[in-house]
């Protein structure tokens, strides 16, 4: 499949999937505290979607149980909810895919459990400013590579690493769309962007090492060497100005 430009009217629709998104990922994040289990949040996920007229894309996809991806600590992505009980300093990822009158919106935020470590807190502000330095280069005639380098080089400088078997997307009518965009890479190469181009940057940043390994559930995605682990996300689309987030309230 080719790089998919949006029309005006599509991107229309995805604006208000990604409002959706926001919405529900600003109440989750308010009802996050220590003592809660993580299925507690996959169930305020299920009700607010359905309040909103959306459905989650991610339950179902290739079998995934739940409605959000929450991943804790070493935990990067795809952790399935259930009886986990968060506790009082942990970092906890929520990861949000939904789909409203046939087109998608996706974002992801990592937030703190009660009080956390100010090395947890650095941690969550490198990876958040990481998504922001790739945003800020995706224009119309840049390319691919631009986005990737920006992220990298962000999180690189302050001591970190990027995750790189796991990559954003483009997104559209589909949650995964072409092109995978990669968080390391050149500037000044792959594909050159568009306008209409609309894409899902996320950043995965770890404290340590950047390999990771597979949990036994098949699904959680861990740090190899069991450091903590963030997760931005935001879907984005191109115009002629500034890039577009569409996954704000």
């Amino acid at each position: 499949m080719g790089i998919i430009i949006k029309s005006d009217r599509e991107i229309t629709i995805m604006r208000q999937a990604g409002r959706i998104v926001a919405t529900v990922l600003e109440m989750l994040t308010k009802q996050v505290r220590p003592g809660m289990k993580t299925k507690e949040l996959d169930a305020i996920a299920a009700r607010e979607l359905e309040r909103l007229g959306a459905k989650s894309s991610s339950k179902g996809y290739h079998g995934f149980p739940a409605n959000l991806c929450i991943s804790v600590n070493d935990e990067i992505v795809h952790g399935i909810p259930g009886e986990r009980i968060l506790e009082e300093g942990d970092i906890v990822s929520l990861d949000l895919t939904a789909s409203f009158n046939g087109f998608q919106g996706d974002a992801a935020v990592t937030v703190g459990v009660g009080e956390i470590s100010p090395q947890a807190k650095e941690l969550l502000g490198t990876t958040e400013g990481a998504l922001k330095a790739g945003i800020a280069t995706a224009y119309p005639g840049a390319r691919l590579g631009d986005i990737s380098a920006a992220i990298q080089n962000h999180a690189e400088s302050r001591g970190y690493s990027v995750v790189r078997e796991y990559t954003g997307h483009g997104i559209g009518r589909e949650m995964h769309e072409e092109p995978q965009i990669a968080n390391f890479g050149l500037p000044g190469t792959g594909p050159v962007l568009k306008k209409g181009m609309t894409l899902a940057l996320e950043p995965m940043v770890n404290i340590g090492d950047w390999h990771t390994r597979l949990a036994d559930d098949h699904w959680t995605v861990l740090t190899a060497d069991g450091s903590l682990s963030a997760h931005f996300e935001h879907t984005i689309a191109l115009t002629d100005a500034e890039p577009e987030v569409l996954t704000i309230v």
